[in-house]
Formats: structure tokens, sequence, C-alpha cells
């Protein structure tokens, strides 16, 4: 059956369109910011949204300036924050999971750092923190140009960039997609207010568990970003794909569950969103564990070398780079404040341990601090 289409009002007084479906534990499905279309997605990824409606309640909206949402209304990180905020206040959802693809990452990350006690899981899809993760390269920058003189071939491009350059009919598809859900001055009003997100400081303050799912090959934004989620948010998993694609599910059928690749991002999900919260806290695997602790050497030294700035900002960036390695390597890092300039860690398997320990040594090595 189709779900019905609902509206909540938002505080500043945007209507916000969504449906939602089956019951269990809530489970919210983002927008991809500034393109989404609630109706479109349902027909396009039926399957997919039944298939995780058996276990849930499965909530899916369109955010301010697309869809069947207002469409007229500025785009910012703040209105983003209160169109979520609408919608589940509408349901009286008092604890929620949420699902971010692609552009509404930073959303989440803001709304879960400021409601802690409502967010009980997060699941990031091909996403970031950072603006510049995502905008950086030159060929995004050409392509954002594009938007400026075309729209209609703004779309196309995106569409095959998105898809792969020998796609055809999907990417096709999908353009005419994207037209339908966003118009040509909503979409050019929101890339500047995407340019401008940098919610990094936020990542430290989810208290949440987080599963960051990625495409391996994906080019904007990079694996780089995932690593860089994971290693930030203090209890989080990294899973990597093979592919270079935003999409899942076969050609033309965006979702479908009959597809491998599709099977194995349901599969991690609904793993992840199964496990009991309390399983989740800092609790130490019972019987032996086996700890690796990682330090700085000479970092006295180093200091009066480099000057305290330039090693405290090298620091930093190394201590993200290991945290990655330890959860790549099935282990995790203990918070908390630790002696020196080390990161300590926890593992069940004596062979995780020592790889994650030869890959932290070449991080050290790249990053010209020796471990």
């Amino acid at each position: 059956m189709e779900p019905r289409i609902q509206y909540a009002k938002t505080s500043d007084g945007v209507s916000i369109a969504y449906w939602t479906i089956g019951q269990g534990p809530a489970l919210v499905l983002m927008p991809w910011i500034p393109f989404n279309h609630v109706e479109l997605n349902w027909e396009r990824a039926q399957g997919f949204c039944e298939r995780l409606a058996r276990k849930m309640q499965l909530v899916h909206y369109d955010g301010r300036g697309c869809g069947l949402s207002d469409r007229d209304v500025p785009h910012s990180l703040e209105g983003h924050e209160l169109d979520l905020a609408a919608v589940v206040d509408r349901l009286g959802l008092e604890r929620f999971a949420l699902w971010a693809f692609l552009t509404s990452g930073p959303v989440a990350i803001a709304y879960a750092a400021k409601h802690p006690e409502r967010v009980r899981r997060l699941i990031f899809w091909c996403s970031f923190s950072r603006a510049t993760d995502l905008l950086q390269s030159q060929q995004l920058q050409g392509l954002l140009a594009l938007l400026e003189r075309d729209w209609e071939l703004f779309t196309e491009t995106m569409a095959h960039v998105v898809y792969g350059w020998s796609s055809g009919d999907p990417a096709r598809e999908f353009a005419a997609y994207m037209r339908e859900s966003a118009s040509h001055d909503s979409v050019r009003g929101a890339i500047p207010v995407l340019a401008e997100i940098d919610v990094d400081h936020l990542l430290p303050e989810v208290r949440c568990p987080a599963l960051v799912l990625h495409r391996r090959q994906m080019a904007y934004p990079d694996l780089g970003a995932a690593r860089h989620l994971a290693s930030r948010i203090p209890d989080a998993r990294l899973v990597t794909l093979e592919g270079e694609s935003s999409q899942f599910g076969g050609p033309g059928q965006p979702g479908r569950v009959t597809d491998a690749d599709t099977q194995i991002i349901l599969n991690a999900v609904e793993e992840f969103l199964a496990q009991d919260e309390s399983a989740s806290s800092a609790a130490l695997p019972s019987g032996t564990a086996i700890m690796l602790f990682a330090d700085i050497a000479d970092s006295t030294a180093l200091t009066e070398r480099l000057g305290d700035k330039a090693f405290r900002e090298k620091a930093r960036e190394l201590d993200g780079a290991l945290r990655a390695v330890v959860r790549e390597n099935g282990g995790t890092p203990v918070e908390g404040k630790l002696l020196g300039d080390g990161v300590l860690a926890v593992f069940t398997s004596a062979r995780q341990a020592i790889e994650a320990a030869l890959a932290c040594g070449q991080a050290g090595t790249d990053a010209g601090l020796l471990l």
C-alpha cells in the first residue's frame, strides 16, 4: 500500500511533507538536500522501504525547498534542523534513529549533538561533516558553474556523475527526478549555504552509536570524509563498500532488494539497529582483552622544533587517523583524558590488534610523527 502524504508545520511556519509506514522503533530517512521527493522516492525504492518497515516504523520527509514541501523557502542548516524537529514532534517520537543521506549528514550531526536524549542511533550514507570534503575538487566546481548557465545540462551532468558516465537511461531518469524534486532557483540558493557548512566541532558531542557507510571509490565526498566521521564520533564504526556511485540497487532500479549490493547495505543497517543499546556503551568485552597503546615518540623535542601550535595541529590530525585505523581493524578506541599524545584501544583479536599496530605505525610515519 502506498503511504499517505501528510504535513508537519515547522516553528518558522514551513510546511514539511512526510510519510510513515510500519510499526516498531522509528527510523527517520533524511532527505538529500536540495534534491528530494518523498512520493517519487517511494516509487523508486518501494521494495527497499518495505523491507525496512517489516521491523520498524519508517519515516521519510522532504526538507524545505524540495519535493512536496514548501518550495519558495531559503535554505539554512538551522532551517533543516527545524524540518526534522517538526516531523518527529508531529509524530510524537520520543526516541528514534536517523539515517542521513549525502548532504543531510551535517543536519543529523547538529541535531544529534543537541538532542542526545532523542537520537538513539545514527547512520551515514556517503556523507560528511565539512562542505570542503564535498566541494573542494575542480571538477565539482566546474559542475556548479554549469548550474548558473544551464539547469537541464547541469542535472544531466550531475546525474552522470552520480551514476557513472556509461549509465545511459538510469542517469537520464535520475536527471529528470532532480528537475522534478527541486527548482533551479532553489538549488542555486542552496549551494552557497552548503558551501559554508562545517559541523566538525560537534562530532565529539555525538553520544549515540554511529554507522558510517561509504563507497570505496566514490570521489565526492571521498573515503577520507567517511574516515574522518568515524574517527571523530566517539562510538562510530566504518563500513566501506565497493563502487563509486552514491546510489544503490540495480541499474534503473534503485534500492532493488534482490540486488546483492542493496542486501549488504540493508543487512548492515538492520544488524546495527537491532543491537541492544546497553551493549554499545563503553563496557569492555568479557574474557581476554588485547590492549594497544600508541604514543608519539620524542614529542617534547618535536614541539620545540615545530612550535607548539604546529605540533598540536599535526598531532590532532594523526589522532583522527589512528582512531580510524583502530575501528577499521575491529578495535574500540577508549575515550577520556589519556597520558601524553597517545591513543588507547581494546581488541578481542590479537591478529586484528597487530594489524592495527602496523597500520598505526605507517600512519605516524606518513604524518612525520614516529610512534
